[in-house]
């Protein structure tokens, strides 16, 4: 056993997710991404004297989805804290929260793992919170403040002690974020800090019940930095207990150019924050009826969009789990399999075929979201029309499908237009493979003396002859009727 084995991490992580709303927690201001310096502010999100909060309706809507969605109970009642704490980015000196009286409590995900198997995890808490402004330390002056994040509004996801692993964070985060998006309340842009993670990690020796000093790692800005990040430092624990140290109680930033973790300062624990009551705030409270109101409004949920996809199209589980990574690629494959003039399995996995190599391609590489893909669910499925009925080839589909890109023209129009038409004529193709038959005897001897890969050579000659018009089905039939004889 090496010396790794011996130990296992104890991971919770702690999801910050931007919500989508038009203004902010507690105010009016925009929570535009992008603006000015210093320009979304008010006197309430800034904290002047004399100034009184108001809950933003949407933020609570926002979070009881995100709390239906993990199988979270709802809180009936549910109060705002401040929790306090000084730093340049907090003008107020104290960031609305919530403490002892979450909203949504005792939830949970079961994760799929690469091999396989599900992890059960357990989710604490979500909780609203407003955010904090930033601190730039990278413009070669002295620390500036930008306010423009003050208030904006937040959730808090925070799970259980219940991750071993790096690659389990890496899937439960992976699943928060898909989530977060098909719901709709958050983008999901970790470079862009719209969604964030902090990961609380300590090791313990393999049988122990008692959990191990815990360190927290913050500025982790992407999926790979979560996971990499909790790979370095369970390491570093391991290594420093081995050598006879001690796990220091503190937190930590990851620096990403450097693959290592730093130490920013000592962990704090709740009572540092000197949490009580906000004054100024009321009571949440959410009856039954509003619940059921918004549980009404939620979406099909990933994981379960993915078994019907299974199940109701036939696809194989990887092109599954491709298409519904995101809720506008899977709704932009139902809706392309909707116009389907022949619907089965056939054709289903053709679309699917379709969007995951032409479509996620262009997608990746003009670096535009689905939904300002250029070919339309309707030209796309029309397109697949036309293959299955024999109209065009696969191979002139490609030309039809770079055209369509281009001038978002009917792929009946730009069939006709660019005379596309698939000659399925048994006479004429016979006629020509006829003629390459004649002119390559050595093949055909070839062909029949065991060599089966000429048979591609005569279908590639037959097809450059017919400038790739012809039905290569029908050329397919007639070779092997020919070659055979």
């Amino acid at each position: 056993m090496s010396i790794t084995e011996k130990y296992e991490a104890v991971i919770g992580l702690e999801v910050h997710a931007q919500l989508l709303t038009q203004s902010k927690a507690f105010c009016s201001c925009t929570t535009q991404f992008g603006n000015s310096a210093n320009s979304n502010t008010c006197p309430v999100c800034l904290g002047m004297p004399g100034v009184l909060p108001v809950l933003n309706r949407n933020l609570v809507e926002y979070i009881i989805k995100m709390g239906l969605a993990t199988n979270c109970t709802i809180t009936p009642k549910s109060i705002f804290a401040r929790k306090n704490y000084f730093y340049p980015d907090l003008p107020k000196g104290y960031q609305i929260s919530q403490y002892e009286e979450p909203i949504c409590q005792h939830g949970f995900l079961d994760v799929e793992l690469n091999d396989g198997t599900t992890k059960h995890i357990g989710i604490t808490r979500i909780h609203m919170e407003e955010d904090a402004g930033k601190s730039i330390h990278d413009m070669d002056v002295d620390t500036l403040v930008d306010v423009n994040r003050c208030g904006v509004p937040l959730i808090e996801i925070v799970s259980e002690p219940d991750i071993r692993t790096a690659h389990e964070a890496y899937q439960y985060l992976s699943m928060i974020k898909q989530i977060v998006t098909y719901l709709g309340i958050c983008d999901g842009n970790m470079e862009e800090g719209s969604l964030r993670c902090d990961a609380n990690i300590s090791v313990r020796l393999k049988g122990a019940e008692k959990f191990g000093t815990k360190t927290e790692v913050k500025n982790m800005n992407s999926f790979r930095n979560v996971e990499r990040a909790i790979e370095y430092e369970i390491k570093r624990q391991i290594d420093l207990i081995e050598e006879g140290g001690k796990v220091v109680q503190e937190t930590l930033l990851w620096d990403a150019n450097k693959n290592v973790a730093m130490p920013m300062r000592s962990k704090e624990e709740a009572h540092d924050y000197r949490y009580f009551p906000d004054p100024d705030l009321v009571p949440v409270v959410v009856s039954k009826e509003w619940e059921e109101s918004i549980r009404t409004t939620l979406p099909e949920l990933p994981v379960s969009r993915r078994n019907r996809f299974v199940n109701e199209y036939a696809l194989p589980k990887y092109d599954a789990d491709i298409l519904t990574l995101e809720r506008d690629l899977a709704d932009y494959y139902e809706h392309t399999v909707s116009s389907l003039l022949k619907k089965d399995t056939e054709s289903f996995k053709s679309v699917s075929n379709w969007v995951m190599t032409d479509v996620l391609r262009v997608v990746k590489e003009d670096h535009i979201a689905v939904s300002d893909f250029p070919v339309s669910p309707e030209h796309l499925s029309a397109m697949i029309n036309l293959i299955l009925e024999g109209t065009i080839s696969g191979k002139i589909a490609k030309d039809v499908f770079a055209e369509m890109l281009k001038t978002k023209e009917h792929p009946k129009v730009i069939v006709e237009r660019k005379g596309l038409v698939q000659v399925s004529d048994m006479g004429a193709i016979e006629k020509v493979i006829d003629e390459i038959l004649a002119k390559n005897a050595g093949q055909i001897e070839a062909y029949r003396g065991g060599k089966s890969q000429v048979f591609g050579f005569f279908v590639g000659e037959t097809m450059k002859a017919m400038k790739g018009k012809a039905n290569p089905k029908v050329v397919n039939e007639i070779l092997q009727k020919k070659l055979e004889a």
